[in-house]
């Protein structure tokens, strides 16, 4: 029988290395080349940081990118950015970078956006997906205290779910589907079964021509949905202890390497959220010289942005509630404020002048909901099954929808929704 492979040193992840000062490690990472003066000529580097690697042969270092493995021994060090060197005894090129690597930390976006494995390898650019694990590990936390279910809802569809426009359609044995643009209906659903509450964190799409800084094809909605409320007030009160819970866990394990990285410092909110009616927002953003159109009961970007300055000076707050929009610019299945009411019991949250969260409570009666599709001219046939969920008994209920990518921006204070999304999809973008 042939011999078992010799056994190897255990792996250190660099960030380990002080525990063995004195002792062998074996070190796997990437092959950096030194740029400091007098330094070791090489550094290896892994997800948790880079070390000096002296090797006393004098050969001569691998090509950078390259994936290595040093075993050695861990000595003390004066190189300014690592402070530890291994002396190398055997170092083993394990996937060799067979050309320099085509992109650096300056080269345009676009230019970074075609080589994404190559950028992902960046720190600042790790850091970004540090932080979505650990926010969205404590919004998890907080949805598993208080009772909810999670939800898995299919992205193919058999009708629309919001209004009709920027749909995905496909061939589905030779019948007409769509890729799913939320899970609101199918969130619906679970409350009308009784779940009570429920949260899911999965693709949506959405057919929209226009390539801005915070728009995309493709994105990660993180939704929620919660029965027996009294109003939407009880839905954003949930959201803001759930947003502040998940940016105390960011700011506990990241917030110093965000404010090094990113040149941000992130803060906890206090809480409640400062709220504004859509009537009030108009007032104030009128008062300081928006010239927005207000007939459709919405807010345009530039708006959105002059009202969270306005909040940001005169509340201190980098978050608000805007309410009470009109019926006109929400989806037809927002209950209204009160009957025969123009305005609906539907909020928007902006974070940072950004958009962040689209949530309501939903008309839940059977009688409304059929007459407000067929106001809107909606084919009763078609949302057929949906109006079914609410003629056996469905409690009142509400939820929200948050982008995953631009709560990253927002926290990180990154410009562009592509440099925090891993792969970003978009008009003019399919690959890689």
């Amino acid at each position: 029988m042939p011999s078992p492979p010799p056994a190897l040193e255990p792996r250190t992840l660099v960030r380990a290395l002080d525990g063995r000062l004195g002792r062998r490690a074996r070190v796997c990472g990437w092959a950096e080349p030194s740029s400091e003066p007098g330094g070791p000529r090489q550094f290896v580097r892994d997800h948790t940081g880079r070390v000096a690697v002296v090797d006393p042969s004098g050969g001569a270092p691998p090509r950078a990118g390259s994936a290595v493995e040093v075993v050695g021994r861990v000595e003390s060090g004066t190189c300014p950015s690592s402070g530890l060197v291994l002396v190398s005894e055997q170092l083993r090129v394990l996937g060799p970078a067979l050309a320099d690597p085509p992109i650096t930390a300056q080269a345009p976006l676009e230019d970074r956006l075609d080589w994404r494995f190559l950028d992902l390898r960046r720190p600042a650019v790790r850091l970004i997906f540090e932080v979505q694990t650990t926010a969205e590990r404590a919004m998890r936390e907080l949805w598993e205290e208080e009772g909810f279910l999670e939800i898995h809802s299919p992205k193919l569809r058999a009708t629309a779910n919001r209004s009709g426009r920027e749909l995905f359609t496909l061939d589905y044995f030779g019948r007409p589907a769509y890729l799913a643009q939320s899970p609101q209906f199918h969130k619906q659903m679970a409350m009308s079964a009784g779940f009570d509450r429920v949260f899911e964190i999965g693709p949506v799409f959405r057919a929209n021509p226009t390539a801005t800084e915070r728009h995309d094809t493709e994105f990660t909605s993180v939704d929620t949905e919660i029965s027996w409320i009294s109003s939407h007030e009880d839905v954003m009160a949930f959201e803001e202890r759930w947003l502040a819970h998940a940016i105390a866990a960011v700011k506990r394990q990241h917030g110093a390497d965000v404010e090094r990285c990113f040149g941000t410092a992130v803060a906890v909110p206090a809480l409640p959220f400062p709220r504004v009616t859509m009537a009030e927002a108009y007032d104030v953003l009128h008062e300081l010289g928006w010239a927005g159109e207000t007939a459709a009961g919405d807010i345009d970007r530039p708006g959105e942005q002059l009202l969270a300055r306005h909040i940001a000076q005169t509340c201190g707050h980098d978050f608000v509630f805007v309410t009470e929009y009109g019926a006109a610019a929400r989806p037809f299945y927002h209950m209204r404020l009160d009957e025969g009411s123009s305005a609906t019991r539907g909020f928007d949250l902006l974070w940072k002048g950004l958009e962040v969260t689209t949530g309501a409570q939903r008309e839940h009666r059977y009688e409304h909901l059929e007459d407000q599709a067929r106001r809107r001219g909606i084919p009763l046939p078609a949302i057929q099954f949906y109006l079914d969920y609410f003629k056996f008994g469905c409690p009142p209920h509400g939820g929200f929808g948050l982008g995953l990518t631009r709560m990253l921006m927002a926290i990180l204070g990154v410009p562009d929704v592509r440099e925090v999304t891993y792969l970003h999809r978009g008009p003019d973008r399919l690959a890689p």
